[in-house]
């Protein structure tokens, strides 16, 4: 039986607009910038304002169109609305952006590069071998990862290269291939299936009698596990060395690479990209002056001759073809007009955040100290710009800043709090800061422990537990005691 009822529901829909302005908020100064110059691509009705004004011409262009007393053309909008303007330039310049803008000028740099894949296969066709075992190098080669690591089992390609390829062989056949051929080629290294592995065909291309080169290689092949443990004693005593000779070949295993593909790009052509900074912050007098780099700022306006061609359609109000024509010009300039207002919003929106920044950490930028950083999160920056925390989180992701101290990431801002021994709230980076003094200067033969950590930062007044040292150690990617030990 069908019953009718009435029901209440709240619900929030973001607007397409407000969508596409919160993506705008969220782009750096780069992919800005080439989201600038697809919007010019695709709509005509919108340019780049000239320095000069054109309110005069408009104005001569409006009376004109009042003497003649023109009707415009009998359509859903008024065709007038999108003639004249209060702001016939529609102009977004903003006075607050960095006049250095010749700094900032160098754009992504293309390079051409070789791969490590065309590299080896360049090698493997001027090898003497044949064209069966050309086919399997190749396939090696095309399963290694950009590293120059092979990480499949041998089982698995010779599976594929029955499956793909056709070509029937061996675990054998493919293991000697690889061994003798893959693994002779340039950059030593490559083709190995793990960093021992890797280390090994290193040192043994390594063609010396010196006593270091020798002892490392050693170490390597028989004592890998003590090695990466730092069990320095445990080798020592297997080779009934001195300290100095195990100096002499750890010093020997640091010349080693431990990913022979680094070198060489993943694609035949590389973007060397260099950091654009978004703002830039400059300090006089002791007064720190925030403002964006004017590629975040340009000056926009509606097409002169998209309005002109409006005018020309307005005159003709029974021709069809002339209507759509104007219907469609409507959906430009309206398009257009929106652009430069979200464009505008774009500027207050990052202007007002980096105020609010500067205003927190006043003294990190004059000084450049990281220890006077004040904790400062998402929301402290929200309370004072009045916009919501998925707002700021959009303006700092990948935005940099250009500061008297060099150029910082944004987000390197901020930080959680802790309350030290007399009551005062410190930035956690503060205490990382202090961390990685500490471990900077501690006896490298005999490391300081986490729980040792623990002890000397409490007399520094952070009273903190193990366990959010190693958290910190962690995310400054420090290892632990053990590993940091040297001879």
């Amino acid at each position: 039986m069908l019953k009718q009822h009435l029901q209440l529901k709240l619900g929030q829909k973001l607007a397409p607009q407000q969508i596409q302005l919160m993506k705008l908020i969220q782009l750096h100064t780069l992919e800005f910038e080439e989201e600038l110059e697809r919007e010019l691509e695709e709509n005509p009705a919108l340019e780049i304002a000239k320095e000069e004004s054109k309110e005069d011409d408009y104005a001569a262009l409006e009376d004109s169109y009042e003497n003649e007393g023109t009707e415009s053309i009998e359509t859903d909008f008024d065709v007038n609305e999108y003639i004249y303007d209060d702001e016939p330039n529609y102009k977004t310049a903003s006075s607050n952006y960095s006049a250095d803008d010749e700094e900032f000028d160098n754009e992504s740099l293309l390079t051409e590069g070789q791969s490590l894949y065309d590299y080896l296969l360049e090698q493997i066709h001027l090898a003497n071998i044949n064209e069966e075992d050309i086919k399997i190098a190749e396939y090696i080669i095309g399963n290694l990862d950009t590293d120059g690591y092979l990480r499949r089992e041998i089982k698995s390609l010779v599976d594929d290269l029955a499956f793909s390829q056709g070509l029937y062989t061996t675990k054998e056949r493919v293991e000697d291939v690889l061994e003798n051929y893959v693994q002779k080629l340039d950059p030593p290294g490559v083709g190995a299936r793990g960093l021992q592995e890797c280390l090994l065909l290193q040192i043994e291309k390594k063609v010396s009698a010196d006593k270091a080169v020798s002892l490392a290689a050693n170490i390597l092949r028989h004592q890998f596990d003590a090695l990466t443990n730092k069990h320095y004693n445990k080798i020592i005593q297997k080779y009934d060395i001195e300290e100095e000779d195990l100096k002499d070949a750890l010093e020997e295993i640091s010349k080693l690479s431990p990913k022979v593909g680094g070198n060489f790009d993943t694609q035949t052509i590389t973007i060397n990209q260099e950091i654009i900074p978004d703002f830039v912050i400059q300090v006089k007098d002791g007064i720190v002056i925030p403002m964006l780099n004017s590629k975040n700022a340009p000056t926009l306006r509606v097409s002169e001759e998209y309005k002109d061609i409006l005018t020309t359609y307005s005159h003709d109000k029974n021709s069809s073809e002339h209507k759509q024509a104007a219907l469609f010009i409507k959906q430009k300039l309206d398009a257009a007009k929106w652009y430069i207002d979200a464009i505008n919003q774009r500027q207050n929106t990052l202007l007002q955040t980096i105020n609010a920044i500067v205003k927190f950490q006043k003294e990190y930028f004059i000084t450049g100290d990281e220890k006077s950083l004040k904790p400062m999160i998402l929301k402290d920056v929200a309370d004072i710009t009045g916009f919501d925390i998925s707002t700021i989180s959009r303006v700092v992701k990948s935005k940099y800043a250009d500061t008297p101290n060099g150029i910082i990431y944004l987000k390197d801002l901020f930080s959680d709090s802790l309350t030290n021994d007399d009551g005062e709230e410190v930035s956690t980076k503060e205490i990382k800061t202090h961390l990685q003094e500490v471990i900077s200067k501690e006896n490298k033969r005999k490391p300081l422990t986490d729980d040792a950590l623990v002890v000397i930062l409490k007399e520094q007044g952070y009273n903190i537990a193990r366990r959010t040292i190693a958290k910190y150690r962690e995310q400054l990617n420090i290892p632990v005691a053990r590993l940091r030990k040297e001879l």
